[in-house]
């Protein structure tokens, strides 16, 4: 299988902090590979409250699902490390989204991730168009 690539873009949109707990280590002593996923989705949780929105299911009278992922790590975490998330969007269509991660520890780069994330209305069980206005504050 061949190995994940993620380019970083050259504009991060946001940027987070998040400590590694106790509860992030695997048995190998360091950050565990799950605990990179639920750090990407606390700060894209962070990223769309910054942008003025309750949560990924109130934007503008849609929500978000997320469709895939993909997660490059890149160096070691430990617990007390305080892991800087950036958010970038890109490969913007008209119903969806990738967001891009670099998480990194001081000069450390310790993964980069990507989601695609789709807009879902949950009452009607479907992908829907972007919204213009969430679409005018994801557009760097």
């Amino acid at each position: 299988m061949p190995r994940v690539k993620i380019e970083l873009p050259d504009v991060f949109l946001y940027e987070t902090e998040i400590k590694v707990r106790i509860s992030d280590i695997n048995y190998g002593g360091h950050l565990g590979n799950d605990s990179v996923l639920s750090m990407i989705h606390e700060s894209r949780y962070r990223f769309f409250n910054s942008l003025g929105y309750k949560d990924e299911l109130s934007i503008d009278g849609c929500g978000t699902i997320q469709a895939d992922v993909a997660i490059a790590y890149k160096g070691e975490a430990f617990h007390g490390d305080l892991i800087k998330v950036e958010i970038a969007v890109a490969e913007i269509s008209k119903k969806s989204f990738e967001l891009v991660y670099r998480l990194s520890c001081g000069t450390k780069e310790i993964a980069r991730a990507k989601t695609g994330i789709a807009m879902f209305d949950y009452k009607e069980n479907k992908v829907v168009n972007i919204p213009a206005s969430f679409l005018s504050k994801i557009q760097a």
